[in-house]
């Protein structure tokens, strides 16, 4: 299994975003997360297509996640697709034809996803897993970065790839959440491939070390 380690911007220091962003990237990180809040769906709020765009000007050229927290989404897909993302999720919740949401993704050449909160179950993923490049777990409740990871994640990360293995489809599996030096190994033993960290990441001085030694935790993983 190949792991993507994924910095969530939103904990990044926003006066040098670009900055940032390639300082992860060049200490190791395999992509860049990016969080969208609109504070109707969450109650915060962060950014817009033009950040997006603004990345890939100051010469970004890892593939940009782009979460949205929003409702509603269709709107900002095609926004988001136009502004250089390379995958987008959202939630089943903020959409209200979830099929038609999926292929406006894929319509505009981006990876298709969908995000769950800690009380939204698999049973939205039946219907659609054909057209799922992600899945995406969420191991806190969305709207802020800095939160601790809920344990109860792990047994869904263990039923979603479950799911992903009888389906036989290649969907990539991430954790997004308090994910720290602590817990990686075991969200990785319960079978995400792709983690996302903000907190984790930004709020440490080296970049490149606790890269590394996210690396360490995974390679205990028995492949």
């Amino acid at each position: 299994m190949h792991y993507s380690i994924a910095p969530s911007l939103l904990s990044a220091n926003w006066a040098c975003l670009g900055t940032e962003a390639q300082a992860v990237l060049e200490a190791g990180a395999d992509l860049l997360h990016l969080d969208v809040m609109d504070n109707h769906y969450v109650p915060n709020l962060t950014v817009g297509p033009l950040i997006c765009e603004a990345l890939r000007n100051y010469g970004i050229k890892a593939p940009i996640d782009v979460h949205l927290m929003t409702k509603p989404v269709d709107r900002l897909i095609i926004e988001f697709a136009k502004a250089g993302a390379s995958s987008i999720s959202f939630h089943p919740e903020a959409s209200d034809h979830v099929d038609r949401s999926l292929d406006l993704i894929r319509k505009h050449e981006c990876k298709a996803g969908l995000a769950l909160n800690p009380a939204t179950t698999l049973d939205c993923l039946e219907y659609v897993l054909d057209k799922l490049d992600w899945i995406l777990i969420m191991s806190v409740n969305p709207g802020f970065g800095g939160q601790k990871f809920l344990p109860s994640a792990l047994d869904k990360i263990r039923k979603a790839r479950a799911l992903i293995q009888t389906s036989g489809k290649p969907i990539q599996l991430a954790v997004d959440g308090g994910i720290k030096l602590d817990n990686i190994y075991q969200v990785a033993e319960a079978g995400a491939d792709t983690f996302i960290s903000g907190s984790g990441i930004f709020h440490e001085k080296n970049y490149q070390q606790i890269i590394n030694s996210f690396r360490s935790e995974l390679n205990r993983v028995k492949k």
